[in-house]
């Protein structure tokens, strides 16, 4: 039995384009993560949120991340963040990052990773996100307290076992949200509060921590205060060329521009500029659309108006073409001189 297997219409051009321009920016998504992601940022960042790295050098704190970090591939979904593989018969549990194909679809944590603190035994565990701009269908601030909560609750059997609850790793989620009226920082964790008496229950209220930092379109100055802010403004920038901004983040910053960082800086920049080229593109041709079809109006509009001045009625009119009376009607009234039916 030969079965027949109808041809697949082809995408209209809108369609086509609307589909290219979604993937355009899915890369230039995954293109900023790659840059955020390497060890020498990810160190800047980390000096300006995590207490103890503070005051150190970049090169020193970059020496303390672990591996390599992850990117887009640890799930977020209960049950998936973590799997366990097996080494020489031993159980071991880790982050989950196989079968991306299987599980296509699901959210994942944009960077992850684990530092080793400066006296080389602990542990903390850094998640870093990159937004375009703040979400308008949800509010960002309950995701982080999602995210951290995750990261926190994923560590049973992979950080600690049974009831071992000391032995939690405090973990860090750090987000960055672009074109931001202005540059703001903002630290959010446990705090306590006696209300009645005081009393010190032991534990630590640094296990979860969220940092908020908004990115202005405008880059600020080069200071102290806006130092993180501008150089991943620059980073991140869709304007700046690529000469521009390894102007900024080796001179300025004094960051090793190594050949695997600047070629993904030169494909970010390649794909911001196909982005803003294929959104003036789509503008032009919806521009041009939207005058064929304000020219056919207009053209339509004009031929009543002619007809209904050398003496046709609207019922005429409207058996003469595609519109209703009412139709008709308003096209006249819309000129000004329907007091006359």
């Amino acid at each position: 039995m030969i079965t027949r297997h109808k041809r697949r219409k082809p995408l209209n051009t809108e369609l086509k384009n609307a589909v290219l321009a979604t993937d355009r920016d899915a890369q230039y998504d995954n293109s900023a993560k790659r840059l955020i992601a390497h060890k020498i940022i990810l160190a800047r960042i980390l000096i300006k949120t995590v207490e103890k790295f503070k005051g150190m050098d970049p090169l020193e704190v970059a020496a303390l991340i672990e591996g390599i970090p992850y990117i887009s591939t640890v799930p977020v979904e209960l049950g998936l963040t973590n799997a366990v593989h097996f080494q020489n018969g031993k159980r071991i549990v880790g982050f989950n990052t196989e079968n991306q194909e299987l599980n296509e679809g699901l959210v994942r944590f944009d960077i992850v990773f684990y530092v080793r603190m400066k006296d080389g035994l602990s542990q903390i565990i850094i998640n870093v996100e990159a937004q375009k701009d703040e979400p308008s269908d949800y509010k960002i601030l309950n995701r982080a307290v999602f995210y951290v909560s995750r990261l926190i609750s994923s560590q049973k059997e992979k950080d600690f076992e049974n009831s071992s609850y000391d032995d939690i790793k405090c973990v860090y989620s750090i987000w960055i949200c672009m074109n931001m009226e202005e540059n703001t920082m903002s630290h959010i964790h446990l705090t306590k509060e006696d209300m009645i008496g005081s009393y010190e229950w032991k534990g630590n209220l640094d296990l979860m921590i969220i940092f908020m930092f908004s990115l202005a379109k405008e880059l600020p100055e080069h200071d102290e205060t806006y130092e993180l802010h501008r150089l991943l403004g620059a980073l991140l920038s869709r304007e700046l060329t690529e000469d521009e901004k390894l102007d900024i983040i080796g001179n300025e910053y004094d960051i090793p521009l190594e050949e695997n960082f600047r070629k993904d800086m030169s494909t970010m920049c390649n794909l911001s500029q196909g982005v803003k080229e294929e959104g003036i593109a789509i503008g032009r041709r919806e521009g041009l659309e939207e005058g064929r079809r304000e020219g056919y109006a207009e053209g339509e509009a004009g031929l009543i108006m002619t007809m209904y001045k050398n003496g046709l009625l609207p019922e005429q009119i409207a058996s003469a073409t595609d519109k209703t009376v009412e139709e008709i009607k308003t096209i006249i009234q819309g000129k000004g001189i329907f007091d006359e039916i």
